[in-house]
């Protein structure tokens, strides 16, 4: 037998102690920045979703385990056969995550792909409960407030104002339905009633036949179930028609690029809630005055979250050594999550946990300089805001 000299024996004790050697697939770690790129909600996440995970990847130094982090976007024309499509080849191609996902029918279609392929996703567009209800996975994190949360905040200040008694204008797709029936449970818990719904094909131009059927009922509140171009468009139209005048007005999903385009003149009191305001803190004012700098606006909740999305899952691969699938969203699930100051974390059905908060838009002499536009009203728990597990029909959480 051949003796093993001391130093070879020092070498060899040092090979195991050492941590397990980093595990890439192929010669990146790859995201996908899945958005409508052109069309009716673009401006809430699109490109600025795009440069927003750019912003991220930049931030984290741009390589992680060694390797470098690439990026790829791609529109998916608010179709989900599109986004199912798209999702396939991204995966075939060796895209390790898919982010952003507006629109929920096709958010749950590529959510179903990426459970098959063991890939991660990171909704940070859709707001369906369903993502971590029926329709969860254990590779999807869902880190924007879902529909839950943006009903529970809105339409509690609405009851408890004494608007309790509500007609629903509703976007007839997935997200729309979810926070009719998510507010609706609302309001009926706070002993508010709702009076009736009309559903509206997505997107749409035309909102005085639905705006008029909500006039002709006793409802002292109007929900507007929708998002993005409709959202402005309904508002616009409600104020042509004097609807405002006599009903309270609620839009459950409003971005800041929405109050920028209705101006604050017809936005003003609106309420709703949001996780995420640029003036929130000195956190959330660096990043979008660096985002402005090559935007010429400012960021968007789901723009934020795509950033927080992306950061988070480059630290996960950090952390767990590999940009395997299920290697990383165990890590997710473990680790204290950081966004813009703000510690949540990640629970089994990947609902991202975090307190947010309830806004009104100003009123124009409120608003002191440009994109000043939102007033905070009162901040939710994160615990309150979003779905109790056990109440949410996640197999993950039993």
């Amino acid at each position: 037998m051949k003796t093993i000299t001391a130093g070879v024996a020092a070498a060899l004790l040092s090979v195991a102690a050492a941590p397990a050697f980093a595990q890439v697939s192929g010669d990146a770690v790859e995201i996908g920045v899945m958005s409508d790129m052109a069309g009716a909600i673009k401006d809430t996440g699109g490109p600025g979703s795009a440069l927003a995970a750019q912003m991220a990847v930049e931030d984290f130094g741009g390589t992680v385990l060694g390797k470098p982090v690439r990026l790829r976007q791609g529109d998916f024309q608010l179709k989900p056969d599109i986004a199912s499509s798209l999702a396939r080849q991204w995966f075939d191609q060796g895209v390790d995550m898919i982010v952003d996902l507006p629109v929920s029918a096709a958010a749950r279609a590529v959510v179903e792909i990426a459970r098959d392929r063991k890939k991660v996703t990171m909704v940070s567009g859709a707001t369906a409960t369903d993502l971590t209800g029926a329709w969860c996975s254990p590779y999807n994190v869902h880190w924007v407030e879902d529909t839950h949360a943006l009903a529970v905040g809105a339409a509690s200040a609405q009851v408890e104002a004494g608007n309790d008694s509500w007609y629903f204008i509703t976007s007839d797709i997935a997200f729309g339905h979810a926070i009719e029936r998510d507010a609706e449970a609302t309001i009926e818990g706070k002993g508010g009633k709702v009076l009736g719904a009309v559903r509206f094909p997505f997107p749409n131009a035309d909102f005085s036949s639905y705006l008029l059927q909500a006039m002709g009922t006793d409802a002292k509140a109007i929900g507007l179930s929708s998002a993005g171009t409709d959202t402005v468009t309904a508002i616009k139209q409600a104020h042509e028609f004097r609807v405002t005048d006599s009903k309270e007005m609620t839009a459950f999903v409003v971005f800041i690029t929405d109050i920028h385009s209705l101006g604050l003149e017809l936005a003003k009191g609106i309420s709703f809630v949001s996780g995420f305001y640029w003036d929130q803190n000195d956190e959330t004012r660096k990043f979008a005055e660096r985002f402005y700098d090559k935007m010429n606006a400012m960021p968007t909740k789901e723009q934020a979250g795509t950033y927080g999305a992306v950061l988070a899952y480059l630290r996960a691969v950090e952390a767990a050594r590999t940009d395997d699938g299920e290697a990383v969203s165990k890590k997710l699930r473990e680790m204290p999550i950081d966004y813009f100051g703000q510690t949540g974390t990640i629970r089994p059905d990947g609902r991202f946990v975090y307190d947010v908060a309830l806004y009104k838009a100003k009123s124009p002499g409120e608003s002191k300089r440009p994109w000043d536009y939102y007033q905070q009203v009162a901040v939710i728990d994160g615990g309150t805001a979003f779905m109790a597990p056990a109440d949410n029909g996640c197999y993950l959480n039993k």
